[in-house]
């Protein structure tokens, strides 16, 4: 017999942000929480009249009390595994424009209309993420299933992200289905990266990115700066047209991937320097080094919003930096991945440090993430990253 679904009521305030397509409803907007409910369980979600609103996953200690799955009742939709099944499909469908590259992000969470779960394929192989009670309670089960249905031979899970804190859920990685190697091949346009699924940071490479590091490469030329490079994916697409790179990563290891992924790809003109950004930065700022391109691409500065005003001052320090290093008529790309710092923002602290800087500069363009990484639109902290390419005159 199947298990009557529990009911959670909200408040005036949790109903109206929910129905205003807002999928989250934060534990202060709970009017009442049944008792016993099991650890991601799917609830039933109505108002204080008890008109119906939806169905959503519950959290037991997270801030997000409840991440909505469906706006329509258990009695007129069951979410059980078909329903699940039918949301991963709907996922893999609205990325086939993208099925001539390797690599790129399957679901993209509640963009996906799938709170909390985030996969990338890689080759033949995915990384999963959950960052929800409900989708970290359904992890082992769905790896067979997005397995079967992107025809992978592995599925990698990296829940060791500073984002599970928030959900009060512990920190792990491992492999969830399919056997080692973990190390994969992959390409952003001509350019071929390897990544430690299980040991690279992030999922293993920057899929978010792919379609800034090649625009990059195709605006820039002459002598070029990557700070922050990671893996190289900026430097090595900057190398294709500019007649030397100078790639810094601190991280000695992935120092060392930059070196071997730019030897694979022949990129004879990349220089690593394993380095401080922030320090290197200063250090070419007083030597009087200039180049024809800088691309400025920190982690996250501002995870939370008691850390806005620390980033804030960050960022003007790297802009401000990379202004004074771009010879006349040269090209910055600056990047921030902090979901706290808005567009309008990033924009504004960027023409400051132009101005501090004494430089005018055209805005070429504004750019995002990757359209397999779309933000949901009821919801704007999706809109995390900011590309902006800016020509320094």
């Amino acid at each position: 017999m199947t298990k009557a679904v529990a009911t959670v009521t909200v408040t005036p305030d949790g109903a109206k942000g929910l129905r205003r397509g807002h999928p989250w409803c934060y534990r202060t907007c709970v009017a009442s929480w049944p008792a016993g409910l099991a650890p991601g369980e799917i609830v039933d979600v109505v108002d204080g009249q008890k008109n119906p609103i939806g169905q959503a996953f519950t959290a037991s200690k997270s801030p997000l009390a409840l991440r909505l799955l469906t706006r329509k009742p258990s009695r007129e939709e069951a979410c059980d595994a078909a329903f699940f099944t039918r949301r991963f499909q709907a996922a893999l469908e609205r990325r086939a424009a993208l099925h001539h590259r390797d690599a790129f992000r399957l679901i993209h969470g509640e963009a996906d209309l799938l709170p909390g779960l985030f996969v990338d394929r890689y080759g033949d192989a995915l990384t999963l993420q959950t960052l929800s009670e409900g989708a970290d309670a359904r992890k082992a089960q769905w790896a067979g299933v997005l397995a079967k249905l992107a025809g992978a031979r592995l599925v990698v899970c990296r829940d060791d992200a500073s984002g599970r804190d928030f959900e009060a859920l512990p920190r792990e990685k491992r492999i969830l289905l399919g056997e080692e190697p973990t190390v994969v091949g992959y390409h952003e346009g001509q350019t071929r990266f390897e990544a430690d699924l299980l040991e690279d940071s992030k999922t293993g490479g920057f899929l978010d990115q792919v379609d800034n590091h090649i625009r990059a490469g195709e605006l820039a030329r002459g002598e070029a700066l990557d700070t922050f490079s990671y893996h190289g994916g900026f430097a090595l697409s900057l190398a294709r047209g500019c007649s030397s790179v100078v790639a810094v990563e601190q991280d000695a290891a992935c120092a060392e991937r930059i070196q071997q992924n730019a030897k694979a790809n022949g990129r004879t003109n990349v220089k690593v320097e394993t380095a401080n950004a922030f320090d290197l930065l200063r250090a070419y700022s007083d030597e009087g080094r200039r180049f024809d391109a800088v691309v400025i691409d920190p982690p996250g500065l501002a995870k939370r919003r008691e850390g806005l005003k620390a980033a804030r001052r960050a960022y003007h320090e790297l802009n401000l930096r990379a202004f004074k290093l771009v010879r006349p008529d040269g090209l910055l790309v600056t990047c921030s991945c902090s979901g706290k710092v808005s567009r309008a923002l990033f924009e504004e602290i960027v023409l400051a440090a132009a101005a501090d800087a004494k430089r005018q500069v055209q805005l070429l363009e504004r750019r995002g993430a990757g359209i397999d990484h779309p933000p949901l639109g009821a919801l704007p902290e999706t809109e995390y990253l900011k590309a902006w390419f800016l020509r320094v005159l």
